[in-house]
This record gives structure tokens, sequence and C-alpha cells, in this order.
């Protein structure tokens, strides 16, 4: 069977169907999956019960495997972890803020994958940015701007002692590993092309980048709040609603995503993999 491929309205994104992730994938089939995703940056497959052993084998066929620095992976799925809130949790939403992920790595990842196992009835929407898109749109002054400056990229915001979720995050059902570690930096462009794409996008996201270097400190926040204001104007975003047992593949490189909440009185189980 041929894959089904339906574009949402934003512009970005599709759902797939006419594949059985259940199932080892011929080459031509990774292939088309994989050229879809680079063409429309995330995917949607609704309707896959899978075990996490095919979970892993699809998401492995996508690239290899990368790290997840600050979670803590499943017992005996060491790539695998577990993206969960417990119907009575308090705690802030996790990944609420703007962000790609693990951006403060030296080599960021491409893919992150997730497998919906438990979805409350109401909220729990996924919202994506696109910053090809951004990029595109930027003013050329503003463009000519940030060629070639360096946004720097930090943790510490999220997962230091101090950070959200740092020593005083209780409650969490969610296994976080908290770490100095993450006062660290790393420097990346503030515009990349796209590895595979060639594409040029926006790599900068509220989450994950502290500053610009080589520029004051209030310069750099003036410049970076303007920026991110504008990432995530209406036009660049898809709003993604969830089902169970749906899996969503994204492309890091060039989108932006954050979690919202709605759900309060709700369990919420995703199963994560990371590609490098």
């Amino acid at each position: 069977m041929a894959l089904e491929i339906t574009p949402t309205l934003a512009g970005f994104g599709a759902t797939v169907a006419g594949v059985d992730l259940r199932e080892p994938l011929s080459r031509d089939l990774t292939a088309a999956i994989r050229e879809a995703w680079l063409k429309y940056q995330v995917l949607a497959f609704p309707e896959q019960p899978l075990s996490l052993a095919a979970f892993e084998r699809f998401a492995g066929g996508m690239g290899e495997f990368g790290q997840d620095p600050y979670f803590k992976s499943m017992d005996g799925h060491p790539h695998v972890a577990e993206v969960r809130r417990d119907t009575d949790e308090t705690t802030p939403i996790f990944a609420e803020t703007w962000h790609s992920d693990w951006s403060f790595l030296a080599t960021p990842p491409s893919a992150t994958l997730l497998h919906s196992r438990i979805i409350p009835p109401i909220g729990g929407d996924t919202l994506f940015a696109n910053q090809y898109a951004a990029w595109q749109a930027l003013p050329d002054a503003m463009k000519r701007l940030l060629k070639g400056k360096m946004g720097i990229h930090s943790a510490r915001r999220g997962y230091a002692p101090g950070g959200l979720y740092g020593a005083n995050d209780k409650g969490r059902s969610m296994a976080i590993r908290y770490s100095e570690d993450a006062m660290a930096t790393q420097l990346h462009p503030l515009v990349r092309p796209h590895p595979e794409t060639g594409r040029e996008a926006l790599f900068i996201s509220p989450g994950y980048t502290i500053g610009i270097e080589g520029m004051p400190e209030d310069e750099a926040n003036t410049l970076l709040a303007e920026l991110f204001s504008y990432q995530m104007q209406e036009d660049f975003i898809y709003r993604h609603k969830w089902s169970v047992d749906m899996v969503l593949m994204w492309d890091n490189r060039c989108l932006l995503h954050a979690a919202t909440g709605g759900y309060d009185g709700y369990a919420r189980l995703l199963h994560r993999i990371t590609i490098a």
C-alpha cells in the first residue's frame, strides 16, 4: 500500500496513512517517509498501537539514536523516555516554553518522536512554529543584522539545580535528572542552513538561547525578546491535536515546539525517542 499523505492547512505538517509501523519497513518505504518528513517537517501517524520494540525499530530507521541528557530512560529501553503527567499532578506543564530539543548540545538532535499511550479528553495540544517561514518573512535589514552572529544556548533555565525542573521541582511524575552540567553554554548561528534541505531557518528559542556572542547583555536581551515574540506569530504556527496510539515525528532543525496544558485532573503519557 502506498503512503497517503494529507498536509495540514498550516503550510507545514502532514498526516500519514497507508503504513503499519508494527511491521519492519522496506528501505524504499523508509526513504519515502524521510522525504515526506523533510518536506512537511512534522509527520503524524495515527492508529499505530506499537510495542516499545516496534517504536524503537521505527525510530532507528529514521537515524541513529540521540542522547537525552536530563531524562531517565525506561528500564530495558535505554533510548525511550516517558513524558508523563499523573491525574493529580500540579507541577508546571513540562516543556511549555518554546524550544528546539537540546539545542544546547554541540550537535543538537535532528528529530524527536513521540508515541501517545494515554491522551486526556481535553487539552494537551502540541504547538509547532515554522522557523523556515520565520526567517523568510524577516525584513532584509534584520536578516543582515543576524547573519554571522552566534547565539549562546544553555540548559540552565530548565535543568540546572535552580532551574524550572531543578531541586525545587517537587511532585513531578516524569523522571527528570537536573545537574550542574546544565550551566554549560554552546554557540550556534542565529540562522542556520538545514544540513539536508539547505534551507535557512532561525535557530534560537526562549527555552535555551540566553544571549548573543559579543553583544552586551542588555542589547542582546532586547534583540532576543523581539525575535522570540516574532517567531511565534500565528502565521508560523501549527497546533497538533493528539489521539491515542499516534506517532509524531518532527524536525528540530527548523521548528520550535511547546506543550500546552488544559487537562487538569487527567493523566497523560507519551513515549519519547530522540534521533541524533
